[in-house]
Parts: C-alpha cells; sequence; structure tokens
C-alpha cells in the first residue's frame, strides 16, 4: 500500500448529481425545479415569515409589552444571609468584597439589601441600595448603612 493507490471504503462516497447540463444527463430541461414560476427561476428566495400569502404568525398576534431600558436591576442580599455571615465570619463590617468572597454576589452585581429576617449584631453594611425595613433594623441593632 502507498499514497497512489489509496481511495475511500466502497460504498462510503456518492457521486454528485449534476443538474442542468443538458438532455443527455436525464437531469436537464427544468433541472428538478418543476415548471415556471418564482421557485424556478435563479436567485428565488422566500421571504423569512412568508405563509404563502396567508397573513404571518407576526402580523395575526397583537404587540405585546416592552423592555424597559432604564431599568436598574439589583441582586437581593436578605438580613438573615447578613446575619448568617456576621455569626460565621465575626465581621462587624459586611461590604461587597465581603459578599463577593462568601460567592454570594458577582465583580458586576449591584446589592439590595432587603429585610426578610432579622438581624442581632451591631454590623456596620455597604450596599448601593436598601428597604426602608432593612435600613430601620440594621439601625436599631446599633448597626450603620454606607449607601454606594
Amino acid at each position: 500500500m502507498n499514497l497512489s493507490n489509496l481511495k475511500p471504503a466502497e460504498g462510503s462516497t456518492k457521486t454528485r448529481k449534476r443538474i442542468g447540463r443538458g438532455p443527455g444527463s436525464g437531469l436537464g430541461g427544468t433541472s428538478t425545479r418543476g415548471h415556471k414560476g418564482a421557485k424556478s427561476r435563479s436567485g428565488y428566495s422566500k421571504k423569512i415569515g412568508f405563509e404563502g400569502g396567508q397573513m404571518p404568525i407576526q402580523r395575526r398576534l397583537p404587540k405585546f409589552g416592552f423592555k424597559n431600558f432604564n431599568r436598574v436591576e439589583y441582586k437581593a442580599i436578605n438580613l438573615s444571609t447578613l446575619q448568617q455571615l456576621a455569626d460565621e465570619k465575626q465581621v462587624s463590617q459586611i461590604g461587597l468584597d465581603e459578599l463577593r468572597k462568601a460567592g454570594f454576589i458577582s465583580a458586576s452585581q449591584l446589592v439590595k439589601i432587603l429585610a426578610k429576617g432579622s438581624i442581632s449584631v451591631k454590623i456596620d453594611v455597604e450596599a448601593h441600595a436598601f428597604s426602608k425595613k432593612a435600613e430601620e433594623a440594621i439601625l436599631a441593632a446599633g448597626g450603620t448603612i454606607v449607601k454606594l
């Protein structure tokens, strides 16, 4: 065996159908495109969503809703999470770095502190936003808040 006599395995390849190469080939004439009409012409391409003249689905269905591009999305962190973090790590200050190291947020997320749960230790919390009740609970426990 050498490079000059290599060939594919029997039955693994097929010869390509050469359409439009005259009547002798048996594939001349209309070249498998049927008779006349737009689909038989060169350059034909159906428009996206075209349903043969029937009203297309994107026009049958009504418009719906909108996306508010001014929306600011926060990652919610509850007071119970802060309490748990303070107990585990024995820290008096919880900021974005502590939350990031604990795996609660990613680097680009904004943080909002919410009032679910309770807090019993004095901690200084820094975040982008606070709910009113969360703010009151932290201040009542003797802590401070810092809005970034």
